[in-house]
C-alpha cells in the first residue's frame, strides 16, 4: 500500500521484486498504540489514521481483491471448517455471519483500499506524521469493513461494552452505519478465528458479541 504524506501509512521507499523485499519508511520511534491506556483515546487516534488511509479512491487498474468476492469465499470456508472441526459452537453463529455476508456484500458503499488489520499493534507513533499504520492486508472493500480489527482489539479484555461504546465513537467520528460496522466485524472475526486445523476462541467470543 504505498501512501504519501497525509495518508497515514508508512511510506513504500523501494521494491525489489527479485527479492521480493520491500523497504519502507521507520516509524520512529515507534510506540504502538496500545502503549495508549485510554481505549476511547486509542479508538479516536486510529479513526483518524483510517480516515486518511482512505482518502484515495482505488485506481480502476489496482491490483487488490474485492471484499464483494472474498466474503462469499470466507462464509462458505467457514460453514466447512466449521463441519470438519465437529462444529465447535452454536449453528446460529455461522448462519449470522452468512446472513451478514449475503445482505453486506451487495450493497457497499464507496470503496476504498482499506488496511483489514487496523488494529494498535499497527499503530505506530512516528515524526512525521502523530501515527503511521503499517503491515496492511489491502483489499477494496466500504470503510465500514476497514474497522473490524478495531472493534475486536486488545481482545484479551474485550466485552460487551467495550464493543457498544467503539461501535459508537466510530459511527460518530467516521460516520459510519453501526449496523454495518458491526455485521463486518462479525464476519471478519470469525474468518480470522476458524480454519481447517484450528480454533481461537476469542475470536469466536468477539464474534458472539457483535451478532448479539
Amino acid at each position: 500500500m504505498r501512501s504519501r504524506i497525509g495518508e497515514g501509512a508508512v511510506r513504500l521507499l523501494e521494491v525489489d521484486r527479485e527479492r521480493n523485499a520491500l523497504l519502507i519508511e521507520r516509524a520512529d520511534p515507534g510506540t504502538s498504540l496500545w502503549d495508549v491506556e485510554d481505549d476511547e483515546e486509542a479508538t479516536l487516534i486510529a479513526a483518524s489514521v483510517l480516515r486518511c488511509l482512505w482518502l484515495r479512491p482505488p485506481p480502476d487498474d489496482h491490483p487488490f481483491r474485492l471484499l464483494a468476492d472474498e466474503a462469499e469465499r470466507w462464509t462458505a470456508q467457514l460453514r466447512s471448517d466449521w463441519e470438519a472441526l465437529g462444529r465447535p459452537f452454536e449453528q446460529w453463529l455461522v448462519d449470522a455471519a452468512t446472513a451478514a455476508t449475503r445482505e453486506l456484500a451487495g450493497s457497499q458503499a464507496k470503496p476504498a483500499v482499506c488496511h483489514q488489520d487496523l488494529q494498535g499493534s499497527n499503530v505506530l507513533k512516528a515524526r512525521r506524521e502523530p501515527w503511521l499504520a503499517i503491515d496492511p492486508k489491502p483489499i477494496v472493500a466500504e470503510p465500514a469493513f476497514d474497522v473490524a480489527s478495531l472493534l475486536r482489539d486488545r481482545r484479551w479484555s474485550i466485552d460487551r461494552a467495550i464493543i457498544q461504546r467503539r461501535l459508537d465513537l466510530l459511527a460518530a467520528e467516521l460516520d459510519l452505519d453501526r449496523d454495518r460496522m458491526q455485521g463486518w466485524g462479525l464476519v471478519h472475526a470469525l474468518h480470522w478465528g476458524v480454519g481447517p486445523d484450528k480454533i481461537e476462541p476469542d475470536l469466536v467470543e468477539c464474534a458472539r458479541l457483535l451478532a448479539t
